[in-house]
């Protein structure tokens, strides 16, 4: 893989076993040992007493990215786009493979995410600079572009767990794209926000693309994807199954729904 991409994926896959739920916080990694000290663990085998069930949500999936290209990922329900955005921001672990990006990277992967329920939008803004690593001044320097952008100058100061979720989106959006990432990642959350601000977003996603910043856009409004991608890879339980111009992968999707 060549060193000057800015978005390295190797051969990842991730297993998931059926009716267990793999700890992601450290109060599920507790509770579930708790569990194990109180039963034996053969009693938490499914019913029936066999084998476990695994399921692959992803399967040796590879592609690299260079700096300013905007990737499109498309594929039915349950394909693995989720998943693998979920991966390359760090929220769950690869089974196998790697997954390297360099620089920050910003993901807005579903409503509410990042945010802490009890703080105000102003103190969300610092806090997510900070978990990406800016300093105070660097967030301070891009704080009212946010604001403005996200159309939040009346509640900027009111607790997110009052907020409705378009309010959540636009305000999740403009910190994302604000807090100068070098990877910024976008899931369907965008659906949520009316079309005049997805019209923003779609704009403020070129914007970065053209500073030389790198964009994954996972959606299943393929006018938007043809529209906005340099680039489309299509997924299909869990595996790659196109990697092209979205003319071509797009057409070859739409054909594949409809046999």
């Amino acid at each position: 893989m060549a060193c000057s991409s800015q978005v390295q994926v190797h051969r990842l896959s991730k297993r998931y076993r059926l009716g267990q739920q793999t700890p992601t916080t450290l109060r599920d990694a507790f509770q579930k040992a708790w569990l194990r000290a109180l039963r034996r663990e053969e009693e938490l085998t499914p019913i029936g007493g066999g084998p476990e069930l695994e399921f692959w949500a992803l399967k040796d999936v590879s592609f690299t990215m260079k700096s300013g290209e905007i990737l499109g990922i498309i594929g039915n329900n349950g394909s693995g786009k989720s998943t693998l955005l979920k991966i390359l921001s760090r929220i769950t672990e690869p089974t196998e493979g790697q997954a390297i990006l360099k620089g920050r990277v910003s993901s807005l992967l579903e409503v509410g995410t990042g945010f802490h329920p009890d703080l105000t939008g102003r103190e969300n803004i610092f806090l997510n600079g900070a978990i990406i690593g800016m300093n105070r001044r660097e967030i301070f320097n891009q704080f009212d572009a946010i604001v403005s952008f996200a159309e939040m100058e009346r509640f900027i100061d009111t607790p997110v767990k009052r907020y409705s979720s378009g309010m959540f989106v636009r305000l999740a959006f403009a910190i994302a794209a604000h807090l100068n990432p070098d990877v910024l990642m976008i899931d369907e959350v965008l659906a949520v926000g009316d079309a005049n601000f997805q019209k923003k977003c779609l704009q403020k996603s070129h914007d970065v693309s053209r500073s030389g910043k790198t964009v994954i856009f996972v959606s299943h409004d393929l006018g938007v994807v043809r529209h906005l991608c340099h680039r489309v890879i299509c997924l299909d339980h869990g595996q790659v199954v196109g990697d092209g111009s979205p003319g071509d992968i797009i057409g070859d999707y739409q054909k594949r729904c409809a046999a």
